[in-house]
């Protein structure tokens, strides 16, 4: 796709980033530019906004196998830019986010806050104040919330949330309901603000990484990978080859365990209590396992810049096999079993459908687009080494539906299982670590990562003295919530909380 004559191409190849272009462009073609990527099928991955050095929005898609960064600098004295909504619906949240931290608006019908939650107050900005300006607030009041309302003969509303049973975190969903079917759902989340795009401007550059593995602990690995990517792309930093490949093994070891763990929490919510017993033992048997072989059970710092933390024991990688072997003869044993049980079949079969149609409009991506017909995957679409090494067969089907989502896991968890018996057996000798030397203090380096979920991006901007001017993460459940609310549609409202599991999206991940 040829860049629109009034772009602004400043390219700079980033070592360690897979295909990054950067673009400019202005108020005038910012729109327009957007309306050309999405003719050429390119797929929005984020959008973010900047105050400093001066107020900016930017936007990075997936076209023509490389990411592409659109940024716009804002003239002085706007604070505002044309939506994208009309183009890609899945950047509203993101656009209603950007402007509760940074106060830089999208020209949109939808004003409702996002994050804010009465946290702070309505002229505080988090991306624009420092940290330690952070007015104290008399009360805290709850700001009212206006949800869309569905009116009709017989048509009632069911609150549930946001403090909901167990550990999980809040998230209120509103759901409209005539009879025993769901007319409309709709969510709002972002109740437990941790202020993680303001506390990666009070870090070092070389300690993100550990503040990037907890944006969404399951996802771990991939978030400090794609920010260790960012970070070494910037340094220009070349990565050992047995590094790379321990990271590898480890992403797809997180993501075998939360593929075990998912499985069995399906099984249980479909009344199968045998399935979440067997994949509760089997992914507690991994995690030691992955304990013995990468060092901890759950892997937040193991990714760090340079390389891995510590390097694996031959006799502990042997370990690890044995115990993947093992794994992947029981799931198998496990999958039939769902497939032929009728009671199984009966909640999964139909329930919460995303037809390809649908998902492709909406932009679903990761595990649960692949089972809507997107067969999208970094790992074969857009590779980082060693992926560039490894043959990966994606897992894909086109019904969209729960049986289809959990199908896509038993594949991936199989695949996850070929891949670690690959990179055990072949893994090359070297060093698991490298220094990074000192990171200019300018440019903006991009990670991205195929996580259990889908992509995983990090855009890293350097400041100076080895400081963090800027850090946006950013989670596929932005694409994926949205698209939730349409799957729950004509279902019942008992059928919630397996169509969500089946999608299982992260709250600590959508909450910046």
């Amino acid at each position: 796709m040829a860049p629109h004559q009034n772009w602004i191409d400043r390219s700079t190849p980033l070592p360690g980033s897979p295909g990054v272009r950067h673009l400019d462009v202005t108020l005038d073609t910012w729109h327009r530019a957007a309306l050309d990527l999405a003719a050429g099928s390119g797929r929005l991955l984020s959008l973010w906004a900047d105050r400093q050095p001066s107020p900016s929005v930017h936007a990075a898609f997936l076209c023509d196998a490389a990411v592409l960064v659109l940024s716009l600098s804002l003239p002085d004295a706007e604070t505002t830019y044309p939506s994208l909504t009309d183009i890609y619906p899945a950047v509203a949240r993101m656009q209603r986010a950007a402007a509760d931290l940074s106060g830089i608006r999208a020209r949109d019908e939808d004003t409702r806050p996002w994050l804010r939650h009465a946290a702070w107050p309505a002229d505080y900005l988090p991306l624009a104040t420092s940290p330690g300006e952070y007015p104290a607030l008399p009360q805290r009041t709850a700001d009212h919330y206006p949800f869309v309302r569905v009116a009709g003969d017989g048509v009632h509303e069911i609150p549930v949330g946001p403090v909901h049973a167990g550990i999980i975190e809040p998230g209120h969903f509103r759901f409209s309901v005539v009879g025993e079917k769901v007319l409309k759902l709709e969510a709002h989340l972002g109740y437990v603000h941790k202020g993680i795009e303001q506390r990666f401007t009070q870090m070092k550059l070389l300690d993100g990484h550990r503040l990037a593995a907890r944006v969404s602990g399951d996802s771990a690995v991939a978030f400090s990978w794609a920010y260790c990517q960012a970070l070494e792309g910037l340094a220009r930093a070349v990565v050992p080859d047995r590094a790379l490949w321990l990271r590898a093994l480890a992403l797809e070891s997180e993501r075998i365990a939360n593929h075990l763990g998912d499985l069995g929490a399906l099984g249980n919510d479909a009344g199968f209590a045998f399935g979440l017993a067997q994949f509760s033992r089997m992914k507690e048997l991994w995690l030691r396992a992955q304990q013995m072989a990468l060092g901890r059970r759950y892997l937040l710092d193991y990714v760090v810049p340079g390389g891995v933390l510590c390097d694996s024991p031959a006799d502990a990688l042997t370990s690890l096999l044995d115990c993947a072997r093992s794994t992947a003869r029981t799931a198998a044993e496990i999958r039939s079993i769902y497939e032929e049980h009728a009671g199984v079949r009966d909640r999964f079969v139909g329930a919460g459908t995303v037809a390809p149609g649908l998902a492709r409009r909406l932009g679903l991506i990761g595990l649960a687009g692949r089972a809507s017909g997107q067969d999208f995957d970094l790992r074969v679409d857009l590779p980082c080494a060693p992926y560039t090494q490894i043959a990966v067969n994606k897992a894909q089907h086109s019904e969209g539906d729960v049986a289809a989502r959990v199908a896509v896991r038993f594949d991936e968890l199989a695949e996850s299982i070929r891949l670690v018996e690959r990179i055990v057996t072949q893994l090359p000798a070297g060093a698991h670590a490298v220094p990074i030397a000192d990171v200019p203090g300018s440019g903006t380096g991009i990670g991205l990562v195929e996580g259990w979920r889908g992509p995983v991006m990090i855009a890293l901007v350097a400041g100076t003295n080895g400081d963090i001017l800027r850090c946006h993460p950013h989670d596929p459940s932005w694409q994926n919530w949205p698209v939730l609310e349409h799957a729950i549609i004509g279902n019942i409202v008992p059928d919630f909380p397996l169509i969500n599991k089946s999608f299982n999206l992260s709250y600590s991940g959508h909450d910046l």
